[in-house]
């Protein structure tokens, strides 16, 4: 580094004369400006990835010939707000920092010696598929490892007594763009009600990065697992690929989700309906009937609109949505006499029967 204002530079021509050019401070910093800008959001995103505030980093070393720049070193400081280290060689750092977790891993020093701990972590998200084809993460990205996460999920249909399990990484919100890593099937899950069987899924990352996924049924004690080795067949590449798309895809992708959510939540309005008409059609007279038929038609016409949008822009997502939460909060105005008959037959039923000291004993 120098804080020379002007350098004179003795250039060879491709004829072989040699040609004398001077470049000063002013217009270098100029003509590199824009490559310093373009290192500042990885900086910052790292920063927000880490959950921590430039004020709270204790230090920055900086890493790399060009480090050397001083408006490298200035924007460096604009950010944290103090000058970062610059009596470590930048040429040197990362030999430096690889030489001394070398002898950790050597046995020659204790972990932890000198303040010093490499840390992995998770390059990506992973999760599982949930209902719509929506992504549910359960380790995200930059999670250092080993790491241990778990996280309950139940049944979308009464009497399901199987769950299939999809494990994914990527940081989109759809499972279609995201990286399939494993399948496995939990059976034998206790018949129940829709939404009342609790499945808790664990995920588990060694230190050697192998993920192990369990799923168990509560009740039951049922269990089903895999193991996968997520980094096999991910370079680099791909994961600034995908990390990248996750960025640019990011409002396109929340439209997506919060569409597939609308559609999942009616769905399963939808599926109610129609198993307590089946159940207890009885109770409802014919204009009520009839009331609700064509609430469930809404939905259903609905429904098959969102499949046909496959593709849609941002406005004809959000108008979709819009129309769909309507037509369920329709749905779910149009049943709510019905389901209050239903509970106080149920109640009936259950107290049926019973004296008065029973009940209160």
């Amino acid at each position: 580094m120098s804080s020379a204002t002007e350098v004179t530079m003795h250039c060879e021509r491709h004829d072989g004369a040699t040609q004398i050019a001077r470049l000063t401070r002013e217009v270098f910093e100029a003509q590199t400006a824009a490559l310093v800008a373009r290192t500042i959001g990885p900086l910052k995103r790292a920063l927000r990835d880490a959950g921590v505030k430039a004020p709270e980093v204790d230090g920055i070393v900086m890493v790399g010939g060009s480090t050397r720049m001083l408006h490298v070193r200035r924007a460096v400081k604009d950010i944290f707000g103090r000058e970062p280290y610059t009596d470590i060689d930048p040429d040197q750092a990362v030999a430096i920092g690889a030489a001394i977790q070398a002898d950790q891993l050597a046995g020659n020093r204790a972990v932890g010696d000198n303040g010093l701990l490499l840390l992995d972590v998770c390059p990506l998200s992973l999760g599982i598929e949930t209902m719509g084809g929506l992504v549910e993460k359960i380790i995200p990205r930059n999670t250092t490892v080993p790491t241990a996460r778990a996280q309950d999920f139940t049944t979308f249909k009464d009497g399901q007594t199987a769950m299939a399990i999809h494990v994914v990484q990527g940081e989109r919100e759809l499972v279609n763009e995201c990286r399939s890593l494993a399948r496995f099937t939990l059976r034998g899950i206790p018949p129940m009600v829709a939404g009342a069987a609790r499945i808790r899924v664990t995920f588990q990352v060694d230190a050697d990065g192998l993920l192990s996924v369990s799923a168990s049924e509560q009740t039951s004690g049922l269990q089903a697992h895999v193991e996968v080795k997520p980094s096999y067949g991910l370079a680099h590449d791909t994961v600034a690929e995908m990390l990248h798309s996750a960025m640019t895809s990011a409002d396109a992708d929340a439209a997506a989700r919060m569409l597939r959510e609308a559609e999942v939540e009616a769905r399963g309005l939808l599926d109610a309906v129609d198993a307590a008409l089946h159940a207890d059609g009885a109770m409802l007279t014919p204009r009520e009937q009839l009331a609700i038929l064509r609430a469930m038609q809404d939905v259903a016409d609905l429904l098959e609109q969102c499949l046909e949008s496959e593709g849609a822009n941002l406005a004809e997502q959000k108008t979709l949505r819009t129309q769909l939460r309507a037509a369920t909060e329709g749905l779910n105005n149009a049943t709510t006499t019905f389901a209050g008959r239903r509970m106080n037959a149920r109640v009936n039923e259950a107290l049926s029967g019973r004296s008065l000291d029973q009940i209160s004993g």
